[in-house]
């Protein structure tokens, strides 16, 4: 297994352009704003040519082979996989004053909501997104079935992220709600809409709200710049 030599509390295995490389960083550089004991290193994992996330000591950290991965040298390298899981694990050990998520025994309705949008994002728009990227860019095929499936789907979910922030600024909580993990697992495939998709984001005037005013945030602006 190959380990960082540097001993930050946190190693984070990743490509940190990618949406779910963001959504990881923006929850760490979150949460090392807030607690000064949160410092995090960064082995950037190259998956487009020598596809290091299929070698052996990689599968040992994730047998799915893919990034981003969470190693914790705090409670003696537990690993972690999967980017709500991630997000999950990090607010749930780390997020004490729960700036980042909701306190289940406090707002349970609030706690449920942050769950609902993290998994519409992890099972609907990451997965969805993930393959229009694939077949509009890199397939080796031009096939038009499924470049009209992935992209009429897309445009179907981010109907839904448009309708959920009508009056709102953020997906879960009472009232506009409350940034939390459930924004930062969406808005980070969000940003990559004209990427993905080759319209304007104009399309959906509260997403690209939603989008500027998360984009605002020091710790969104510090995670999506590392290269």
């Amino acid at each position: 297994m190959a380990m960082s030599t540097t001993t930050q509390p946190f190693l984070l295995y990743t490509v940190p352009i990618t949406p779910n490389g963001h959504a990881v960083a923006i929850v760490l550089e979150e949460l090392k704003a807030i607690y000064p004991s949160i410092a995090y290193d960064v082995d950037v994992v190259d998956i487009f040519v020598k596809n290091t996330h299929k070698e052996p000591w990689f599968l040992e950290l994730n047998p799915n082979g893919r990034v981003p991965v969470l190693v914790d040298r705090s409670r003696d390298d537990f690993i972690v996989f999967e980017t709500s899981a991630i997000m999950l694990y990090l607010v749930k050990h780390y997020d004490k004053d729960f700036n980042l998520w909701f306190d289940p025994s406090l707002d349970p309705n609030g706690d449920s909501e942050m769950l609902q949008w993290v998994f519409f994002a992890h099972g609907g728009i990451g997965p969805m997104q993930g393959q229009l990227i694939h077949f509009q860019r890199t397939a080796p095929e031009d096939i038009a079935y499924a470049k009209k499936r992935y992209l009429d789907e897309t445009n179907r979910l981010y109907g839904v992220l448009e309708l959920r922030l009508a009056n709102r600024d953020w997906l879960a909580g009472s009232g506009r709600g409350k940034y939390s993990i459930a924004d930062i697992k969406a808005v980070t495939w969000a940003r990559f809409y004209t990427f993905s998709t080759g319209d304007s984001i104009d399309r959906w005037p509260r997403v690209k709200a939603w989008i500027e005013l998360a984009e605002k945030r020091q710790a969104v602006q510090i995670a999506i710049s590392k290269k």
